[in-house]
């Protein structure tokens, strides 16, 4: 008996050894999948944010209009939206480490050759031809997040994956004005595609698909939360499911129509805030630059709260968050409207609260989307409302730049205030709705978390 009792004791120690050993390995893994993603999706912006930091210079050199310069702005976003939908589907039966290291490259080579362009005719279709290289950094950014970090987590985490669309943008915002004071506009595509394309080998190195290509199980194991766990979780998505779980559901619609009023305002800002900055405010580049970057550090800040928000406070529910961050941009969009020029810190303050307002929302919609589609549609999904986002992103474009032409630089921030209102409504239509495997964890409306 004693033998016996010996033998227990020492297979008892030897499992506790090994589940050790794979709850270290689940906090590693999870850990540099983290952070490995937010300096991978960062890289993407220094070959993306380049261009409109480059406007001025490139409207002064070329002279061409608000419209003509829009309309590179335009195509960039139709070819993005759609790249993004069929770049989803695609990364979800594909190697996300492989398919994001893909197009980082390939951004940074159509970035280095726009450097050598000799007209606007070629900067303008080479940077189409970056918008379907860039299409392909989300989704599989989101596939990955959605394998390695289980439903009651995953709103904390994607708010901190979200800070690399700010790392990114604060870091091509701050260099890219240098750059094209010191060495011409060029050097603000060649330098970026350089640091892209290493950060590109950092990727390939760093991440990796699921759990399973290291030998870990599915998250819903590890985290003991086997009712998110569903049925073959690990199989590639089916174009039948692709209908039933993301075109049929109305829900996922509402936050891409959420998407496309969202992304009027946010790329707005993104695209012709130097522009305006320097010619309606009357300050340099260089100012406009850090002002810029007061809006990137807030999104920082609001995306990461939003998230957090989202998970604790309303139990999995990103309607409530998403609506109200809406709410409150429309005034600031409203603010930035009417302050006159010659406030420059006014300015800087009213665009942080912008930056914090309007990243939350970005953030909470492709998570609703991947809570209302499933975790096996991650990326279709992400890529169906990135598709709608776009849309939005295209009206920024030639319309905007058309508006702006014709009526003054008032007219757009009124268009960007009223698509703010317009997007809170469609947050506001998900406000009592949450993931399927959530509502089971709340069966009884009165265990639902307060807010």
């Amino acid at each position: 008996m004693e033998a016996v009792r010996a033998l227990g004791n020492d297979l008892s120690r030897a499992f506790a050894k090994l589940t050790s050993i794979e709850k270290y390995s689940y906090r590693y893994w999870r850990v540099r999948i983290l952070y490995a993603s937010i300096i991978s999706y960062a890289a993407f912006y220094l070959v993306r944010q380049n261009f409109s930091l480059a406007m001025p210079a490139l409207s002064e050199e070329f002279g061409y209009s608000k419209t003509e310069l829009g309309w590179i702005i335009t195509w960039f976003s139709i070819v993005y939206g759609i790249g993004k939908f069929i770049n989803g589907y695609i990364s979800d039966r594909s190697n996300a480490r492989y398919f994001m290291t893909i197009g980082l490259l390939g951004s940074a080579a159509v970035s280095y050759f726009i450097g050598m362009a000799p007209s606007i005719t070629v900067i303008g279709i080479l940077w189409v031809l970056n918008s379907w290289f860039q299409s392909m950094g989300w989704p599989p950014a989101a596939r990955m997040l959605t394998h390695w970090f289980s439903p009651k987590e995953i709103g904390t985490k994607w708010a901190l994956w979200g800070t690399s669309h700010q790392i990114g943008a604060i870091a091509i915002t701050l260099a890219a004005p240098v750059l094209i004071n010191h060495f011409g506009w060029r050097y603000a595509f060649f330098v970026p595609a350089i640091a892209t394309a290493l950060l590109a080998m950092f990727c390939f190195n760093r991440l990796r698909d699921t759990p399973k290509d290291v030998g870990l199980p599915p998250v819903e194991e590890y985290k003991n939360d086997v009712k998110a766990l569903g049925t073959a979780p690990e199989e590639r998505i089916t174009m039948r499911e692709v209908f039933t779980l993301v075109f049929s559901n109305k829900l996922v619609w509402y936050m891409g129509l959420a998407n496309f009023c969202l992304y009027i305002p946010r790329m707005g800002v993104f695209t012709w805030a130097p522009m305006f900055l320097k010619e309606h405010k009357g300050v340099t580049l260089l100012v406009a630059g850090w002002q810029l970057t007061s809006f990137e550090v807030a999104g920082l800040l609001g995306g990461v709260l939003a998230g957090w928000m989202s998970d604790k406070i309303f139990g999995g529910r990103r309607g409530p968050v998403g609506t109200v961050y809406l709410l409150l941009l429309t005034v600031t969009m409203g603010m930035l409207w009417l302050t006159p020029p010659g406030y420059p810190w006014l300015d800087a303050f009213i665009l942080f609260l912008s930056g914090f307002l309007v990243y939350g929302p970005q953030v909470l919609a492709g998570l609703a989307a991947t809570d209302f589609a499933s975790k096996r549609a991650a990326g279709v999904a992400t890529g169906f409302t990135g598709t709608l986002a776009y849309a939005g992103a295209a009206v920024v474009g030639a319309p905007i730049g058309a508006l702006v032409d014709a009526h003054g630089w008032s007219a757009g921030l009124a268009l960007f205030a009223v698509s703010s209102l317009a997007g809170a409504v469609f947050f506001a239509l998900t406000w009592r709705h949450r993931a399927a495997s959530l509502e089971a964890t709340y069966p009884d409306p009165k265990t639902l978390p307060k807010g």
